[in-house]
């Protein structure tokens, strides 16, 4: 029942754009996927029972070159997707996804890979009573990730076209609230595409742009957050991390990065004193420091004031072992001005996530 009103509401949404003086600048898509629930942690073998269905419908602008960013990547499409998922698993209930995406072009735009970051809501998250085997979603709202590869035929039928590929569906609460294992869905999508208003298409800027260069620049991060220790019921508790790296930006779309991250999390300070009381083989003391520091390499790609980073960290001061002593952090950050940016990341070790950071930076 819930597929078939997401079904209306497309067919809605198509009927409502199609009745506004929109240019052809706009398309709607609504694609079925099929898949697997993978067993990215042993953790959640048990609710891997069935095969996950659901069904994503997408807003698209369409670019044309009016910025630099918009040649520079092929002319993506930006816009916003929602995402119905039915893990056919009374553990785990149902999700609905809400993103912000781009739609990126390849091979005489005939492939295309969409991109989208957002929040998610589960219907039937962990609870001690009701609901203990659910390892994956610590609370009804998520962090989540959506990738789309398929191939892209546009207005195969008067205004209609196809889409077929593969999707990929993270959520996550990034340990906002234990437990966290978190789900991965990979699957099997065939959906429609509608060209929106008028038939006849801006003519794309083609003018060539002159190279970019700019010298070493130096980055100042304060990033904080709440998290929990995996170990349930110890408790939310803030963080902070400070961050300083220099970066070089070596074209318009590439940016290099190298610094150093101080960690100073305080739900490793409860889970010390925990382990070390609860486990006593584990030789702690109850004194380790929870304090960690690490190094880092980077890259970030520009698009406009958006900037997607990804970063690869060792940790060099790391007296207690959480996790692995390598670390990750991706996510996207907006560039106010010249100097002042904004960022939300998720920090990993590997698949298993730490938190979600939320940042505010100064850059030189």
């Amino acid at each position: 029942m819930k597929f078939i009103c997401c079904l209306i509401l497309f067919c809605v949404s198509l009927n409502v754009c199609s009745q506004e003086d929109l240019d052809a600048q706009y398309s709607v898509d609504g694609t079925y996927f099929y898949g697997t629930l993978l067993r990215h942690n042993k953790n959640v073998t048990h609710l891997v029972v069935d095969h996950p269905t659901g069904i994503i419908l997408g807003f698209n602008r369409k670019t044309f070159g009016e910025e630099r960013w918009e040649r520079e990547y092929n002319f993506p499409d930006w816009g916003v997707t929602f995402a119905y998922q039915d893990l056919n698993n009374d553990i785990l209930g149902t999700d609905y996804g809400l993103y912000a995406h781009y739609n990126f072009y390849f091979l005489n735009r005939n492939l295309q890979l969409r991109i989208a970051q957002g929040i998610a809501y589960t219907t039937n998250p962990f609870d001690l009573d009701s609901n203990f085997k659910n390892v994956s979603y610590g609370s009804r709202l998520l962090s989540s990730t959506l990738f789309l590869l398929q191939y892209d035929k546009p207005e195969i039928i008067d205004r209609v076209g196809l889409k077929a590929g593969l999707a990929f569906v993270h959520h996550s609460n990034g340990n906002f609230r234990a437990p966290n294992s978190g789900t991965n869905v990979l699957a099997l999508n065939l959906g429609l595409q509608y060209a929106v208003g008028n038939r006849i298409e801006p003519t794309r800027i083609q003018e060539a742009d002159t190279s970019f260069t700019e010298p070493i620049r130096y980055n100042f991060v304060l990033r904080g957050g709440v998290n929990e220790s995996d170990f349930y019921n110890l408790g939310q508790h803030p963080f902070v991390v400070a961050s300083a790296y220099a970066d070089k930006r070596i074209s318009y779309k590439n940016v290099l990065q190298f610094g150093v991250d101080f960690f100073y999390s305080t739900f490793l300070e409860k889970e010390i004193a925990y382990v070390s009381t609860a486990f006593p083989s584990s030789n702690l003391t109850g004194d380790e420091d929870f304090k960690r520091i690490g190094v880092f390499v980077g890259h970030e790609f520009r698009l406009g004031n958006i900037g997607l980073l990804s970063q690869f960290g060792y940790y060099v001061y790391y007296p207690y072992e959480y996790g692995m002593i390598t670390y990750l952090r991706a996510g996207a950050s907006y560039y106010i001005d010249k100097n002042w940016f904004a960022a939300v990341t998720l920090k990993s070790h590997a698949a298993s996530a730490e938190a979600i950071e939320f940042s505010i930076g100064y850059r030189l």
